[in-house]
Order: C-alpha cells, then sequence, then structure tokens
C-alpha cells in the first residue's frame, strides 16, 4: 500500500506519540516535523525537524496532509492557531486512529483529531475537530465532545455527556452520565465531575492525603 505523506505540526513529547500511531496505523508516511527555532535540523524519532510554523506555507508544498501535534494542558490556544493556518492553507487534516483503539463504525471522529492506543470510542459519540483522544480513554455512547478537546488518560466519559469547545479533562477523572461541560474548562486529574460545569471552570487536580 502507497503511503500518503503527512507533515507534523509540533516537535514535542505529543508528537513522538503521534508518530507512533501514524506508524502503526500505516495509512501515512510521516515526511517531516514543524518545530521551534531551536529545534529545527534535529530528528525526532528518525524524523527531520524541517522547520517552524513561520515557514509553513513552503512547508506544505510536500504535503496536502498535515496535523496539529503540539499537545494540549492548560489552554488549546496554540492548537487551535495551529488547526486554523492549515485549514487556510489548503490542508487535508485526517482523523488518525491508533489500530489499538476502538472505535464504533456508529460514531463520528472529526478532521484532525487523533485517538490514541487503547481508547475506546463508542456507537452514537460523536468528537469534534483536532481534538486529543488519549491512551486508555473511554467516550461512551451518545457523547458530544466539540472541537479541540484533549480527553487525557484514562478518562472515563459516561453515557450522553455533552463537552464544549476548547475543554481539557485530566487523567483518570470520570465524569458521571448526562452531564452538560462548557466550553474552555479545565478538569484537573483525579476528579469526579457529577454536576454540569459552567464554560471556563476550573477544577484543580486532586491531591493524595499526607
Amino acid at each position: 500500500m502507497i503511503r500518503v505523506p503527512i507533515l507534523l505540526v509540533g516537535a514535542g513529547g505529543h508528537a513522538r506519540v503521534c508518530i507512533d500511531v501514524i506508524e502503526q496505523e500505516g495509512r501515512f508516511a510521516v515526511v517531516g516535523l514543524v518545530g521551534l527555532p531551536d529545534e529545527v535540523g534535529t530528528k525526532i524519532l528518525g524524523y527531520p525537524v524541517l522547520g517552524t510554523d513561520a515557514e509553513l506555507p513552503d512547508l506544505l508544498g510536500g504535503s496536502a496532509h498535515a496535523l496539529v501535534a503540539v499537545g494540549q494542558i492548560k489552554t488549546p490556544e496554540a492548537r487551535m492557531r495551529l488547526f486554523d493556518l492549515l485549514e487556510q492553507g489548503g490542508c487535508t487534516l485526517p482523523a488518525i486512529v491508533s489500530p489499538q483503539a476502538y472505535v464504533s463504525a456508529h460514531a463520528t471522529v472529526g478532521a484532525g483529531t487523533i485517538v490514541m492506543h487503547g481508547a475506546i470510542v463508542n456507537a452514537g459519540a460523536v468528537i469534534g475537530r483536532n481534538c486529543i483522544i488519549n491512551s486508555q480513554s473511554l467516550v461512551e455512547h451518545d457523547v458530544v465532545i466539540a472541537d479541540h478537546c484533549h480527553i487525557a488518560t484514562a478518562v472515563a466519559i459516561n453515557s450522553g455527556v455533552h463537552i464544549g469547545a476548547g475543554t481539557f479533562i485530566g487523567s483518570n477523572s470520570s465524569v458521571r452520565q448526562c452531564i452538560n461541560i462548557g466550553e474552555h474548562c479545565l478538569i484537573g486529574m483525579g476528579q469526579r465531575v457529577l454536576a454540569d460545569c459552567e464554560a471556563g471552570t476550573h477544577m484543580p487536580s486532586v491531591k493524595k492525603s499526607s
């Protein structure tokens, strides 16, 4: 099978995991990465960092496909800016799904979203564009996740939950069924989300007792 060239925008830790998923999925061949000025000329898992995002118009000449490979914790702004830049440049932003994940044939995954190893996306779920569904996370049936969200490792989102754009839900958190979480919320790791959250809600990580 001929693999389609793809450019990764981002050259940090998240990019490494994206590379691993892309290699295992087998549809695309990474032509290189876009990184910070001091990363240009280095290699990430054997792939060259070709330039910075200021050089994207020239770099995109070698690939019509691209993926935002920058991570997201405190804010989605960097991923949103890069996604918009790539769209404006006429790129195709494919959804990437690990072969070690399960995504129901009755679920929808938006452009530029990556579903990592061990994640489960069940029937009727709708995931927006430019999201990260991280390793071993569970998105249950009929969940709706808007654009630019990061569902971190081992999160459990129960059925019928709606999550607004730009929201981050931290590792090992669990979300009760049929609640609404607004836009640009930051749910720290280990939280139990049992009631609706207004837009902009910040719930700090659960700390271990001494």
